[in-house]
């Protein structure tokens, strides 16, 4: 029962990318490196002649990197957030830090309620940096709140992004990077309908509002041949997908698999989307703690990362074949909970001994993987994405998920996708002859959780998945663990896997 009725009331302000800028706008973000952010860009992009020493001061005020305010002679609040510099960045980080724009802009929700807010971004590459920037801004904007406080948006309320060459000209500056712009919407709508998703309490996103969710999805692309279909209740129990079943039947709505599909008439690739949907996470039986169980509202957040690449996609209309394929569920417990000790069999049709209710999502995603490979035929690259383990932020931290692929050639494709993307990945051990023993049973053919779990604990949960691939498919897999990217240190779901999804789509500005 959801008792919230205040949520349903607020609307977050929009977001729109143009190369107009927005002149009525009453506070201005310059963003970029310090070598772009000239006193003459940021008088050029402001349109503020009249000035100079302000922004010459404002400018002076910072040293390699940080965030300065002002306010200029027409009232309007200027904040310039300068970057830092190339050769200030790793190699296993975006090299125009989306993650510390999204921190900068940590005052750009409440400042867009009231007013507009006009943002500027500055270098001289990019056209390579303005979908990771509109990721990033994103996540500064999420569209859940459920703040009693919180006034009604007013008429002047949002946001607009201009991009500029380091020579203060509009990008695009030819009409062939227009698709540029196209894209970096696409990716912030789809990021923020991600975050939105991870940041919905479980009594206003139950598996049945969450299907209505993608119906209403698949149902605005029925121009672009999306379709929709779903296996739901006791149809997966008949149909062999033991693993979903036996993870959501405690709960009141019932678990599904549900599967989206869009086709383009150019498509190369056919390129499977696995996402674990645990609208909430008690653990089972295997019952969290009352601190642990806090935010596993965003135990759905893999679903949400790859439904809105999906959307964005479609979209974009991009020349890929995509499934998504989304086991939803809610971990809950009940009379008919599944319990440590039980065995299920599997869509792979191995059987797994229960050793842990809490270790729920590999069993939904190994269905998934079952079905990618064994029911859809031509699929070329099976991808699984979950918060799947709490061991990935130990292995790659907070801000890169954990990957794995059977091939060194995939492992580099996602690697790159993650860093064009500002998605980031790193690669996680992949070993599974030395790992799969963690999983050994006397009465099954593996149990679910590990037996040491000092041994590389975050790869053998990704194992676990893999084993329940068919033998007989060709194709590529690649695992992405996002426990750690998933959510900020506020708590707010990062809508992360978006991007990422676009980036192995070759979209736009990703590639």
């Amino acid at each position: 029962m959801n008792l919230n009725t205040t949520a349903a009331k607020i609307s977050a302000p929009d977001i729109t990318f143009s190369p107009d800028l927005q002149r009525e706008a009453k506070e201005v973000y310059v963003i970029g490196r310090k070598a772009g952010l000239t006193q003459q860009n940021v008088i050029s992009v402001t349109s503020a002649e009249n000035d100079e020493k302000i922004i010459g001061a404002l400018l002076n005020s910072i040293k390699e990197s940080g965030k300065a305010t002002t306010f200029l002679t027409d009232e309007r609040k200027l904040t310039v957030i300068a970057l830092p510099a190339e050769d200030k960045i790793s190699r296993n980080n975006h090299k125009f830090s989306p993650h510390e724009i999204t921190d900068s802009l940590d005052g750009l929700h409440s400042s867009a309620r009231e007013n507009h807010v006009q943002i500027c971004v500055i270098d001289q590459e990019i056209e390579k940096f303005m979908c990771p920037v509109a990721a990033a801004i994103a996540r500064a904007m999420p569209l859940y709140h459920s703040k009693s406080s919180l006034k009604e948006l007013a008429p002047t309320s949002g946001v607009n992004v201009t991009f500029y060459s380091d020579n203060a000209g509009k990008v695009p500056s030819d009409p062939s990077a227009e698709k540029e712009y196209e894209t970096a919407s696409a990716v912030c709508n789809g990021v923020r309908l991600a975050a939105q998703l991870g940041d919905m309490p479980p009594a206003e996103l139950s598996p049945d509002t969450y299907a209505q969710k993608f119906q209403e999805i698949a149902n605005g692309f029925a121009a672009q041949g999306v379709t929709y279909t779903e296996i739901k209740g006791d149809d997966l129990r008949q149909k062999g997908y033991g693993g979903i079943m036996g993870v959501g039947m405690a709960a009141r709505c019932p678990p599904r698999m549900v599967i989206m599909t869009y086709s383009h008439a150019d498509a190369t690739e056919h390129i499977a989307l696995c996402g674990k949907g645990v609208v909430y996470d008690t653990g089972g039986l295997a019952l969290k703690s009352k601190v642990g169980m806090c935010g596993m509202k965003h135990d759905c957040g893999g679903s949400a990362g790859v439904l809105g690449g999906f959307v964005s996609a479609v979209t974009l209309g991009l020349p890929v074949k995509l499934t998504l394929i989304l086991a939803i569920v809610e971990n809950a417990i009940g009379p008919e909970s599944f319990r440590n000790d039980d065995i299920l069999t599997m869509k792979s049709g191995k059987t797994v001994e229960v050793n842990n209710t809490d270790a729920e999502g590999r069993l939904i995603l190994a269905d998934c993987v079952s079905h990618a490979s064994n029911q859809l035929g031509d699929v070329d690259l099976i991808v699984n994405m979950a918060t799947l383990t709490g061991a990935q932020c130990i292995t790659t931290g907070s801000c890169h998920a954990g990957i794995m692929t059977r091939t060194k050639a995939l492992e580099d494709r996602v690697v790159e996708a993650g860093l064009m993307s500002g998605d980031l990945t790193f690669p996680m051990l992949y070993a599974p002859e030395l790992l799969k023993k963690e999983f050994k049973s006397s009465v099954a053919d593996m149990k679910n959780s590990v037996a040491n779990r000092m041994n590389a604990q975050a790869s053998c949960a990704g194992h676990f998945i893999e084993s329940h691939i068919d033998e007989a498919y060709k194709g590529e897999w690649c695992h992405v663990d996002m426990a750690g990217p998933d959510s900020r240190s506020d708590g707010r779901a990062t809508g992360y896997g978006v991007a990422l999804v676009l980036g192995l789509c070759k979209a736009p500005g990703f590639c």
